[in-house]
């Protein structure tokens, strides 16, 4: 990193989220309540994906992964979101800082690739039926995850080189509560211009190209049932209602953060929030809560660790 002005950043200065006691207890009791839903509620669909046989399929491997991932999101922020809470010295190295920023765009690729082949497993199941076992083969499955966490890596490789060499030599204020390329490329000593329209393209308008793609095809998949049998209509919706509520909360905090940076620093903020704190806690939750399959295998594994107390 070239020296500019005599001087080199080598830390950044992280946004507080909130400056009362009280409101600085709330907050901690908010995130840690979250966190813990978002670390049990997660691990524990891996678990069932994982220890139930009915649920070796494509879409709950799919599913598995996505928890995963929801927890690796979330685990780059909201641990040091808690622990600065009663810190007055909200610092972070430039390296820490660098690492968080690389992390959320890794996670935040895979999921979104993730989100793009369970939106195919739907219509492979509902408008493809006598097919789906052909087409959604095990080697499909894995092919598409290992996809996703490479086209993740990709996409943040491509963002990171350019700013890991940026020249840093003066502010050093992120405004917010954690780094992320566009708050830590508006600090560099050069004109950003052309990098920031890089940074936008690459995050913001493929998050806003994926997401109408992907309610496009779910639409589709509603307009294709309805063709063939109304009467399976409603169970279809209500299927796919919990991937279209997934959908919309994982990509309206992206574009706004990515398409439209910093309309005010409040709303920033809350986008924020819901992005790593709300979505990976409400995910584990839509997809058991709506879902017979999941609900079956949950009793299945309540009944089985009840026997293995008895028998301990």
């Amino acid at each position: 990193m070239d020296r500019v002005n005599g001087s080199v950043v080598t830390e950044f200065v992280l946004l507080g989220l909130a400056q009362s006691l009280g409101m600085q207890s709330f907050l901690l009791l908010f995130f840690f309540l979250f966190y813990a839903g978002i670390i049990l509620g997660n691990l524990f669909i891996v678990f069932t994906v994982i220890f139930d046989s009915h649920l070796h399929s494509p879409m709950y491997i799919l599913l598995a992964n996505l928890s995963v991932i929801d927890l690796g999101l979330s685990s780059t922020t909201v641990p040091r979101m808690i622990s600065d809470l009663f810190s007055d010295c909200k610092i972070i190295s430039f390296h820490s800082c660098m690492i968080q920023i690389f992390f959320i765009h890794v996670m935040g690729g895979v999921e979104m690739v993730l989100l793009i082949a369970m939106a195919y497993d739907r219509y492979t199941a509902i408008c493809k039926p006598l097919h789906y076992l052909t087409i959604m083969r095990p080697k499909i499955c894995v092919f598409l995850i290992v996809a996703a966490w490479i086209i993740g890596v990709i996409h943040a490789v491509f963002q990171f080189v350019f700013v890991i060499n940026l020249p840093f030599c003066g502010p050093n204020n992120v405004g917010s509560f954690y780094c992320d390329f566009p708050r830590v490329i508006k600090l560099a000593c050069m004109d950003t211009y052309k990098l920031e329209f890089v940074i936008t393209a690459n995050s913001g308008f493929i998050s806003m190209g994926t997401f109408f793609v992907l309610i496009i095809s779910y639409i589709f998949i509603l307009v294709t049932v309805r063709k063939h049998s109304s009467k399976d209509l409603s169970k279809v919706f209500f299927t796919l209602s919990a991937h279209i509520t997934v959908v919309v909360l994982f990509f309206t905090p992206c574009m706004f953060l990515y398409v439209w940076p910093f309309p005010t620093k409040s709303l920033d903020t809350f986008f924020s929030i819901v992005d790593f704190v709300v979505t990976p806690v409400l995910n584990p939750a839509i997809y058991t809560l709506r879902n017979r399959d999941m609900k079956m295998a949950m009793r299945r594994l309540s009944r089985q660790v009840v026997n293995f107390r008895e028998i301990m």
